[in-house]
C-alpha cells in the first residue's frame, strides 16, 4: 500500500512541536499534523516568517491550532528558553519533529562556539529533545522524529574526535556530518528510551524542493550549492511529498522504533521503511555521539530523567 497524508489517523488532543516548522518540510508537516487535529507548536528563529506561515496553513486549515515560539537551535540559552516556555503552556508532548537545519554554510560559529551545522542540527536538538523529555514522557506513546538526508553519506571520516571540524572544515562534510549524526542520535534515543515508552525515528525527504537549498546558494555560493540546487529543482519532489517520511514515522500506528522512513525511489516517492547500512549503523559509534553531545552541552539524560 502506497502511504499518503490521508492515511495519517486522528490526532486530535494530541501535541506535536515542530522545529522549522514556518518552511519547506516543517510547513507542510505542520498543515498536515493540523489539518488531522493536532495542536502544533512552531519553533522558529524568524517570528515574521513564522505568521506568515500561520496565515499559509489557515488559509487551507481554517480551523488549525497552532501556537508559535522563538526558536534558535544555534543558542542553548534560546533552546533552554523555549523549553521551559512549551513545557509550561503544554506539559505533555506527544510528538516531537526536529526538522529544522542549516545546509552547507560557510565556516562559521553559533553562539556558543560550535561549528554552525554540527551545532545547529545535532547539539541544539539534542538540547532541546532531553530538556522537553519530562513532557514527551508524559504522553502515552510519545514519538521523536529526526531529520536527516542523503547527504549522510558523504559524511568523509565522520570523525567524531573532532566534531567542529577545525582545521578541516568543508561545507558539505560538516553537512553530510551533522545529518549522519542526526540519524544516529535517533537510533540511541530509541534505545536508550524505548524501554519507558518513548520511540525514536529517523526521516530522510528525498530531493524536496524547499527554500534550504536557495538559502545554501546565498550563504555559500560554491559550485556544488548551485550544483545540488539545480538539481534538486529538475529532479526532487515537492515539499509536501518530501515531509511524508516524517510524518509516517511520527503518525502510523505500525511503525517500529528505531527505523528509517524514506522515498521508495531513494530520492523521491512515498515513504518506506530503509535499511541503513553498516557503516551507520554502529552501536558503539552511536554510544561516542551521545556521550559527545552530553560533554558539548552539559546535559545529560541521567539529569533528564531525574
Amino acid at each position: 500500500m502506497v502511504w499518503k497524508a490521508r492515511d495519517i489517523p486522528d490526532l486530535n488532543g494530541k501535541v506535536a512541536i515542530v522545529t522549522g516548522g514556518n518552511g519547506g518540510l516543517g510547513l507542510e508537516t505542520t498543515r498536515q499534523l493540523a489539518a488531522h487535529g493536532a495542536l502544533v507548536v512552531i519553533g522558529a528563529r524568524n517570528l515574521d516568517k513564522a505568521e506568515a506561515a500561520r496565515r499559509n496553513i489557515l488559509a487551507t486549515v481554517p480551523d488549525a491550532r497552532l501556537d508559535i515560539r522563538h526558536l534558535d537551535l544555534g543558542s542553548l540559552a534560546s533552546v533552554a528558553a523555549f523549553s521551559a516556555e512549551v513545557t509550561a503552556a503544554h506539559p505533555r508532548i506527544d510528538l516531537l519533529f526536529n526538522n529544522a537545519g542549516v545546509m552547507a554554510v560557510k565556516e562559521g560559529k553559533t553562539e556558543d562556539g560550535f561549528e554552525t551545522q554540527f551545532g545547529t542540527n545535532v547539539l541544539g536538538h539534542f538540547a532541546l529533545t532531553l530538556q522537553l523529555l519530562p513532557a514527551l514522557l508524559s504522553a502515552e506513546r510519545p514519538r521523536v522524529v529526526c531529520t536527516t538526508s542523503t547527504a549522510r553519506f558523504i559524511a568523509g571520516s565522520y570523525d567524531l574526535s573532532n566534531p567542529n571540524m577545525h582545521g578541516c572544515y568543508d561545507p558539505w562534510d560538516a553537512y553530510g556530518l551533522s545529518k549522519r549524526a542526526d540519524l544516529q542520535f535517533a537510533f540511541e534515543l530509541n534505545r536508550r528510551l524505548q524501554g519507558r515508552g518513548l520511540t525514536a525515528y529517523g526521516a530522510d525527504p528525498g530531493f524536496s524542493k524547499t527554500n534550504l537549498q536557495a538559502t545554501s546558494v546565498r550563504a555559500n555560493g560554491g559550485f556544488r550549492q548551485h550544483f545540488w540546487s539545480g538539481v534538486t529543482q529538475i529532479m526532487g519532489q515537492s515539499a509536501a511529498m518530501g515531509a511524508l517520511p516524517q510524518l509516517r514515522a511520527a503518525t502510523d500506528p505500525a511503525a517500529v522504533g528505531g527505523t528509517l522512513y524514506a522515498p521508495h525511489w531513494i530520492t523521491f516517492g512515498a515513504p518506506v521503511v530503509r535499511g541503513v547500512g553498516r557503516n551507520i549503523d554502529k552501536p558503539e559509534q552511536m554510544t561516542r555521539l551521545w556521550e559527545l553531545c552530553e560533554s558539548e552541552t552539559g546535559l545529560t539524560l541521567a539529569q533528564a530523567l531525574a
